[in-house]
C-alpha cells in the first residue's frame, strides 16, 4: 500500500479514490448526509451532472457504464435519497451492469435510532447488489472504495452500493491507497477448463444442426469479434437476446436477430430445431425458452459464462465452461479442427426466413416500425439506441440494425419504465461524439422526464422519439389479446410534449403524418439541444411475432391472419 503525508477527511478520500479508479463524471443529488462530500465536490475536477430524481442519477450512471464500458457512478443521500437509487440499483443487478452507488446515512451513534432520514440502504439494497458495505470506519473507506470498483467491474459485473455515514465524512486519517485488491472469499474464474473446451470443440465438429446463441455476456467480455469469427468458421447461425443486440452484426448473412417471447420467427424455430446450441453469456431467462419443458427438444447445450450459478440454472446443460467468454472463445476457435457441414442446414435457416419475415402492414396512421426504420436510415446505424420499456423497446430491437456493441441501452431483466431518458442521457455522457436516440413510448417517458432540465442545463444533446399510441400499449396488447379488450387503466393522457419540451429550454416536434416523418428527424438530428419528436402512431397497433405465456417459442401469434 502507498501512503500519503499528509491527512484527508472522510469526503477527501472518497474523492481522491474516485479520481484513481478513473472517474471524471458522477451523476448526483445533494443533502444533509452527503453535504461533506458536495462541499469537497465544489473545488474537484470530477464533474458532478445534477440530476433531478435519484432515479434518474440510477440510470443514467447505468446508461453511461453501457455505452462507455467504465464503471458508472451516483450518489445520493440518505433515507429517501438512497430509497430512490433503488430501482436503478436493481436495475443494473439484472442486467449485470458495473455501478457503484454511493449514499449518505446518518452519524454512525444514530444508526438504528430511526434517526431523520435513515434508512437502513445496506439491508434494502442486499439482494439487487453484487456486494454492498456500510463504512464505520474512515480508516477503512479506500480500501472499500477500491474494492467496490473491483468487484463492480470484475468477474460477472454488477452493482455495488457504498453507505457512507457523514461523521465518516469528516473523520480525519491518513489516506493510505491499496495498489492491489484480493478479496480471498471472492475468485472469478477467468479461463476455461481445457478439457471442457475440447469436448466442446468435439461436439460442435460432430453437429449437422449448430445454433449460437449469444447473451449480454458479449457485450461485457468484449468479445464480438470472436463471437463473429467463431459463426463464420463453422459456419453457424447467430441469435441473440435483447441484452445481446449489437454483439453480432445484425446485417451479416448468419444472423437471425434476437429470439424469445418477441423475437423473429425464424430465430425461434431455428433454437427448437437445432442439435447443438453454444450458449455464450445468456442465462436462459423465461423470455427466451418459453415453457422450459418444450424448449430445445433436440439440443445438446453448450453453455459459457463467467458466472457458475448461471450455468444449469434453468436449462440442463451438457458441457459447462465457466470463465470469460473471450479468453473461452479464442481457445475454442484454435481447438476447432473439423469445421461441421451445415449446408443443409443453413438453407432450412433460410427457408424460415423467407417464409417468416419481420413484416408490418401500412396503415393511414404512422407505423412505430416504420419510425424506427427511419431513424436507422437516418443516422446510418451508427447511432446508440436507448429506450424505454414495453412495445417501444421491442419495436427497437426487432427495427433498427445494430453492428456494433455497447449501441443499444435497454432495461432486459428488470423491464423498467422510465430507464431510457435518462440512460440516454449517461449515454451521451459518456459517448459525447455519438448520437444517441431514446425510443420512448407515451407512458414510459413521462416517469422520468424531469430529466429534460437534466439535459437543457448540461448540454446533453439526446434525441426523443415518442411514439405515442395514447395507451400503456404492451399491457393494452396483452389486454387485447388474452383479456378480451376490456381495456382497464391502460388509457393514459399525456401533456403537450411539445410544450413540454419547450417549457424545460429543449426543442419540441410534432409529427402526424407518414410524410413528415424522416424531415423531422433530419432536423432534430440538426439541432444541437435534447429534442423531443411526439410521433403519433397508430393507437392499436401490437409487437408481433408474439409467444403467448406459457407456450413453447415456437407457437407464436403473427398477427397477420
Amino acid at each position: 500500500m502507498a501512503a500519503a503525508n499528509f491527512k484527508m477527511n472522510g469526503a477527501e478520500i472518497l474523492l481522491e479514490c474516485l479520481r484513481r479508479e478513473g472517474v471524471k463524471v458522477i451523476f448526483g443529488y445533494p443533502g444533509g448526509q452527503v453535504l461533506p462530500i458536495f462541499d469537497k465536490l465544489y473545488d474537484s475536477d470530477i464533474k458532478l451532472i445534477l440530476v433531478r430524481h435519484e432515479q434518474g442519477a440510477s440510470h443514467a450512471a447505468d446508461g453511461y457504464a453501457r455505452a462507455a464500458g467504465k464503471v458508472g457512478v451516483c450518489l445520493a443521500t440518505s433515507g429517501p435519497g438512497a430509497t430512490n437509487l433503488t430501482t436503478g440499483i436493481a436495475n443494473a443487478f439484472m442486467d449485470s451492469i458495473p455501478v457503484v452507488a454511493i449514499t449518505g446515512q446518518v452519524k454512525t451513534h444514530l444508526i438504528g435510532n430511526d434517526a431523520f432520514q435513515e434508512a437502513d440502504v445496506t439491508g434494502i439494497t442486499r439482494p439487487i447488489t453484487k456486494h454492498n458495505y456500510l463504512v464505520k470506519n474512515v480508516n477503512e473507506l479506500a480500501r472499500i472504495v477500491r474494492e467496490a470498483f473491483y468487484i463492480a467491474s470484475t468477474g460477472r459485473p454488477g452493482p455495488v452500493l457504498i453507505d457512507i455515514p457523514s461523521d465518516v465524512q469528516l473523520k480525519d486519517t491518513e489516506f493510505v491507497w491499496p495498489e492491489k485488491v484480493d478479496i480471498r472469499s471472492y475468485k472469478p474464474t477467468y479461463f476455461g477448463h481445457p478439457g471442457q473446451i475440447k469436448k466442446a470443440a468435439k461436439l460442435i465438429s460432430e453437429a449437422k444442426k449448430p445454433l449460437i446463441y449469444a447473451g449480454g455476456g458479449i457485450i461485457s467480455s468484449g468479445c464480438h469479434k470472436e463471437l463473429r469469427l467463431l459463426a463464420e468458421k463453422i459456419n453457424a447461425p447467430v441469435t441473440w437476446t435483447l441484452m445481446g443486440t449489437g454483439g453480432f452484426p445484425a446485417v451479416h448473412h448468419l444472423a437471425l436477430g434476437m429470439l424469445g417471447m418477441h423475437g423473429t420467427a425464424y430465430a425461434n424455430h431455428a433454437i427448437m430445431n437445432a442439435d447443438l446450441i453454444i450458449a455464450i453469456g445468456a442465462r436462459f431467462d423465461d423470455r427466451v425458452t418459453g415453457r422450459l419443458d418444450a424448449f430445445a427438444p433436440q439440443a445438446k447445450i453448450i453453455h459459457i459464462d463467467i458466472d457458475p450459478s448461471s450455468i444449469s440454472k434453468n436449462v440442463r446443460v451438457d458441457i459447462p465452461i465457466v470463465g470469460d467468454a473471450r479468453n473461452i472463445l479464442q481457445e475454442l476457435l484454435v481447438q476447432i479442427k473439423k469445421i461441421p457441414d451445415t449446408s443443409t442446414w443453413l438453407a432450412t435457416v433460410e427457408a424460415w426466413k423467407k417464409k417468416h419475415p419481420l413484416i408490418y402492414r401500412e396503415g393511414k396512421m404512422i407505423k412505430p416500425q416504420y419510425v424506427v426504420e427511419q431513424i436507422y436510415e437516418a443516422t446510418r446505424g451508427k447511432a446508440i439506441i436507448a429506450t424505454e420499456v414495453g412495445q417501444n423497446q421491442m419495436w427497437a430491437a426487432q427495427w433498427y440494425k445494430y453492428t456494433e456493441p455497447r449501441t443499444f441501452i435497454s432495461s432486459g431483466g428488470l423491464g423498467t419504465m422510465g430507464f431510457g431518458f435518462p440512460a440516454a442521457m449517461g449515454a451521451k455522457v459518456g459517448c459525447p461524439d455519438k448520437i444517441v436516440f431514446d425510443i420512448a413510448g407515451d407512458g414510459s417517458i413521462q416517469m422520468n422526464i424531469q430529466e429534460l432540465a437534466t439535459c437543457v442545463c448540461n448540454k446533453i444533446n439526446v434525441k426523443v422519439a415518442i411514439l405515442n399510441n395514447g395507451y400503456l400499449g404492451m399491457v393494452r396488447q396483452w389486454q387485447e389479446l388474452f383479456y378480451k379488450r376490456r381495456y382497464s387503466h391502460v388509457c393514459i393522457s399525456s401533456p403537450d410534449f411539445v410544450k413540454l419540451a419547450e417549457s424545460f429550454g429543449a426543442v419540441g416536434m410534432l409529427v402526424t403524418k407518414k410524410e413528415e416523418v424522416r424531415p423531422a428527424i433530419d432536423k432534430a438530428l440538426e439541432i444541437d439541444n435534447t429534442v423531443f419528436i411526439d410521433f403519433r402512431i397508430e393507437p392499436e397497433e401490437n409487437v408481433f411475432p408474439m409467444v403467448p405465456a406459457g407456450e413453447a417459442i415456437n407457437q407464436m401469434i403473427n398477427g397477420l391472419a
